[in-house]
């Protein structure tokens, strides 16, 4: 038995060398024949092991082969030291391959559930609230005074935060630990309705779909994906070849978003054909933030101009059919804006500027800078500080380097409050979609309230 066992180890791989002599040839016959026949119960023979895997030691010392990991294997492994025969490694060369870790395939696996998303458990007043409110019947509301919810999920710092426009007790953050966290504010069980863990590094930007229950979001690791939030799973992922920092849907058009990156690459994608349907060119730094027009037809951009030292191209408004810039001298002062947002109804919008200060401009060409107002006394200091309107457009809220948020007058850009926050850095602040007197903020240390 040794013999046979020797035989079968220093067989030649490769079967016409079995030809060159009678005597080989008669070897290889017998071996075969051994093969087909069942060996006798007097022997003890080694049955082979049943292995997920194929030996690495049997596979790495073939040539021509990658190593197991790359394969789908057969159900069966082959014993170590068996003859293999040029059809048996054929079979095993063509096996089908694993995708590719980058590949836009998206995801199979569900997000784990932590919670609900309905808005089945929420106190009576929140839901009042919410049916009231969406019912047409806003009213002007306070300035925020009070935190009414702290939520603490996030292990690093939070670059976003969304309210869904359609199931507006769902908030979505976005944060450096590579994680979306989906709460379900005011759920008197548990808040922490999904952990999105999809990206493959930190997420610079969510936003919910304007229909549907879904959250686009993007990040470090190139790729913007769109995520169903019911069941828990990646419907679609757009690879770009850059660092994406920001997306936005379009405000007619659901099927539309706009991405921005750090090689000053904005891009127009359809989600019905998952490709980019419009590309606008320019010699740009990073793309720091990008806002879409209320008609839809123009967006702003603000790219990162601090390398150039050259204030052209730092804001840039866009014509988004003809992709091309209709103002890019917009804003003429050495300052980076990491924020840019448009009025919801008056022809303005501000640019948050690392100046410490809120700029406003026309929105109607020539685009000119309002040198008599400005909003003051908030710090930017380098963060990605972001700053947003109220639902009736009265007034202006940003968060600050020093913890705080700041609630300006929009008309006038008084300060009428400084609310604080945060110990480390408040980074961006959403005014809620139905209720006026509530604000979500969001912070450096990876913390997110809700005040009323």
């Amino acid at each position: 038995m040794d013999l046979l066992r020797g035989a079968y180890s220093t067989a030649s791989d490769d079967d016409d060398d079995d030809n060159k002599n009678g005597a080989s040839n008669r070897q290889s016959l017998a071996l075969s024949s051994l093969k087909r026949h069942k060996p006798d119960n007097s022997f003890s023979f080694t049955q082979p092991e049943h292995r997920a895997y194929p030996s690495t030691r049997l596979y790495s010392s073939m040539p021509g082969l990658n190593q197991p990991s790359d394969f789908q294997f057969p159900r069966q492994a082959p014993a170590p030291g068996r003859y293999i025969s040029k059809r048996e490694r054929a079979l095993l060369g063509s096996a089908t391959r694993i995708p590719d870790a980058n590949s836009n395939t998206p995801a199979t696996t569900a997000s784990p559930v932590w919670g609900s998303i309905s808005d089945s458990n929420l106190p009576h007043h929140i839901t009042s609230s919410l049916r009231h409110q969406a019912g047409g019947h806003s009213q002007v509301g306070r300035i925020c005074e009070r935190l009414t919810v702290g939520l603490h999920g996030h292990t690093k710092a939070i670059n976003a935060i969304h309210w869904s426009p359609n199931h507006a007790h769902l908030l979505a953050s976005a944060s450096m630990d590579r994680r979306i966290c989906i709460w379900n504010v005011w759920n008197r069980d548990q808040k922490k309705a999904r952990v999105l863990s999809f990206h493959n590094a930190a997420v610079k930007d969510v936003k919910w779909s304007l229909q549907g229950c879904s959250v686009l979001s993007c990040g470090y690791d190139g790729s913007s994906r769109l995520t169903d939030i019911e069941k828990g799973i990646e419907t679609q992922v757009f690879q770009e070849d850059q660092v994406v920092g920001v997306v936005k849907f379009h405000p007619d058009n659901s099927n539309l978003f706009l991405s921005g990156g750090a090689k000053g690459r904005l891009r127009l994608w359809d989600l019905r054909s998952g490709k980019v349907v419009h590309e606008y060119i320019r010699s740009l730094g990073p793309i720091l933030d990008v806002d879409f027009a209320i008609n839809g037809k123009q967006f702003i951009s603000s790219s990162d101009v601090s390398g150039t030292n050259v204030s052209e191209n730092s804001i840039i408004v866009w014509d988004v059919s003809r992709q091309v810039p209709l103002s890019n001298q917009v804003y003429v002062e050495a300052y980076t804006c990491p924020c840019v947002r448009f009025h919801p109804f008056d022809p303005f919008f501000v640019a948050q500027s690392n100046g410490n200060y809120i700029a406003i401009f026309s929105s109607s060409p020539p685009f000119k800078l309002d040198k008599y107002r400005r909003y003051e006394g908030h710090g930017v200091s380098g963060f990605p500080i972001k700053c947003n309107f109220s639902l009736d457009g009265q007034k202006l809220a940003s968060g600050s380097s020093d913890g705080s948020i700041y609630f300006y007058y929009y008309g006038s850009s008084e300060l009428v409050r400084k609310l604080k926050a945060y110990e480390a850095a408040c980074v961006d602040v959403a005014f809620h979609p139905t209720m006026p007197n509530v604000i979500a903020s969001c912070s450096w240390n990876g913390d997110v309230s809700v005040f009323e």
